[in-house]
This record gives structure tokens, sequence and C-alpha cells, in this order.
């Protein structure tokens, strides 16, 4: 097709001129689409556009004409180094850049892999705008759910990550391959910038320049920079993905927001759509003074700071386990499908996300 439009088995695809893609339904050959929901797809530390097209088609495909799917990759390779404030200013503009080209977009949502939630959870920051009760267009405004405010002009609405480390890298096993040893792990949050740069000062919270606290604690409230907190409040559900097991890069506590007490004991799925969900719970919000136990107070003073800041808005958790799969040990990719043929196994996660998405 023209304009540098391919399509293929009903679905369009387009590289951007930053190097992302955008993915839509196409109708008999027509590249044009009526879709109104803006899906961003983010990817993680050292990953490309191409790490969500397994994803993007599947999402286009099952939800023809209501999704306009873009995968973002102005943060691609190396530049996943430069730390996550630096390319959530990236996404930030990147989104807005679609939406300057997509006038129909009215929605959003975020669906984000590894070190990607964390970006996309500050970039969300950036592109907060309050409600202030000033509109302009009333015929296609909905004042029940914009009342929490929008994200870069649109409403929001599902705010996914996976497998991402929300409370960090650091210690207390949140990097498996590490092997829970205090001594390495604590050899590695002195080294990490050697390999992952400001990035990795990021996850291992030894950033903390001129005298602020480390980013991810400036993450997990509103402050004069921006109203983390109130962005996350403005979709209307927020889901954590995370491996149970097997995943070496992030650990099951940071990807799914819990304490070590609040883990849940799981058994193999018995169902056969979604093989690999092993675990759902909703967490309801909860405010500082409800939050913990005193065996919880006894945990990393940090990250127990960041799991009742993110505790403050509900989380839809779901459990995931590839114990079973050949490729069991490239968890952190397979639930992601990296790749379409080598993590086929992932599948019924992506099924899952799709039919609970909320349109």
């Amino acid at each position: 097709m023209d304009n540098g439009v391919v399509l293929e088995n009903g679905v369009c695809h387009k590289d951007t001129v930053n190097g992302g893609q955008d993915v839509w339904s196409c109708e008999n050959g027509v590249s044009s689409s009526s879709a109104d929901h803006l899906v961003v797809m983010v990817h993680g530390i050292l990953g490309s556009a191409a790490d969500w097209q397994f994803g993007a088609e599947q999402f286009v495909k099952l939800l023809p004409d209501k999704v306009y799917v873009h995968c973002s990759q102005k943060n691609g390779a190396t530049l996943t180094l430069d730390g996550v404030d630096v390319m959530a200013q990236r996404l930030a503009e990147e989104v807005l850049e679609v939406t300057k080209h997509n006038p129909k977009l009215r929605k959003i949502s975020f669906v984000a892999h590894s070190v990607g939630g964390l970006v996309a959870r500050y970039a969300i920051g950036i592109l907060y705008q309050p409600f202030v009760g000033d509109v302009v267009d009333l015929s296609s405004y909905n004042f029940r759910e914009n009342a929490r405010g929008t994200i870069g002009g649109l409403e929001a609405v599902n705010f996914i990550t996976v497998a991402t480390p929300h409370l960090g890298s650091r210690g207390n096993k949140q990097v498996p391959f590490l092997f829970g040893v205090t001594a390495i792990e604590k050899v590695a949050s002195y080294v990490i910038h050697w390999i992952f740069r400001r990035t990795g000062r990021h996850l291992f919270l030894t950033d903390g320049d001129e005298g602020k606290p480390p980013l991810l604690k400036r993450m997990v409230e509103d402050n004069s920079e921006y109203c983390f907190i109130s962005a996350l409040r403005a979709f209307r559900r927020r889901v954590a993905y995370s491996n149970v097991g097997y995943d070496h890069i992030v650990g099951w506590r940071t990807s799914c927001i819990r304490r070590m007490s609040e883990l849940p004991k799981w058994e193999d799925s018995l169902n056969e759509k979604y093989p690999h969900i092993v675990y759902e719970e909703f967490c309801e919000a909860r405010e500082p003074n409800e939050a913990s136990s005193e065996e919880d107070h006894n945990n990393d003073k940090i990250e127990e700071e960041l799991v009742t800041g993110l505790s403050r808005v509900s989380w839809e958790k779901v459990d995931v386990s590839f114990h079973s799969s050949r490729l069991r040990f490239a968890a952190h990719s397979v639930i992601q499908v990296k790749d379409h043929y080598m993590h086929a196994e992932g599948a019924d996660v992506i099924q899952h996300m799709i039919d609970h998405f909320v349109i």
C-alpha cells in the first residue's frame, strides 16, 4: 500500500519517523481506521518496537477498529541506558506526536514490559492534566471518567505492566540471577551503573542526585515536579502481570508490588484458555496507615515506602508461571512473547490481557 503502509492479514503496519510502529485494523485493504483508543506499547531495556509486534497484532486482530496500537521506539537499544526520567520525556513527546497526527483518538492505554513499565509510569506523570472543570467541547467529554484528569488530553483507561521492577532491583532477591546472596547483591548495587548507566542507578536506587530521594521513591507520590499517583489514579484500571518464578531479570515481589508476607500460594492452572495464569487478585487502594504488619516493617525501608506508595491506588495482579515450559528460564521474554516463534507459549498471557482489556 502507499504512504509506507503495509497490509498483512487485515492488519496495517506503518513505521513512524522515529522508528516506532503503528498497527491498526484494515478492512478490504483500506488503511484508514475508525479506532479512537490509542494503545501505547513500551519495550524493556535494550529493546525495540519489534518486541511487541506479536502483542500489537493480536490486539488489533481481536479488537478490530477498537484500538490503534503504537509500539514505541524512541528509546530503542542503548538509549534505554539513559535513565528512566530521560526515556520518559522521550516517550511523552512520542505520545503527543502520535495524538497530534491522529485527531480521532479519545482514549489512551499503556502496555509496558520490564523497565518500560517504569518509563511509562514516569511518562504519564509528565502527560497528566488535572480536571479543571472548564470544558469547551461538552459533546465528547465524559465527566465521570475525566474528573480524575486526563493523560495527554485523552481519557485514561488501562495501565498494564508486564514483569516490571516497580520496587526496583536492589537486594532481597529482586534480581534472581544474583541468587539472593547479600554480598553479591551489595556489589551489584555499586557496579551496576558501569553496565546500565543511569538506568542501572535508578533500578538499584543508588541515585538521589542533588539531595533528592531516589527517582523510584519520587515516583510514588505527587510532588512539585509531577503528579505521579494522580496520573496512575486517572486510569480506570491498573494491572501488574508477574512471573512467579524463573524470571532471572525481575523478581516476583518487585513486579507484583507485594511484600514477602503478601505473596500468594499458587497452584497449577486449571484453565485451558490461560494455562500459565496461576493466580489472580484484585487489591483495593489502601492508605498508608492501613498498609502493613509489624513483620513488614522489618523490610528494607525504601522498599516499604514504594509498596505503601503504590498501594494507594488499586491494582489487578495477575501471576504467571512457566515452570513446566521448556523455555521456563526465558520467562522474562516468554511472558511478553518477544519472539513469536520462540516464545509462543506466552500467547495465553496476551490473550488474557486482551480478554480483560477495557475499551
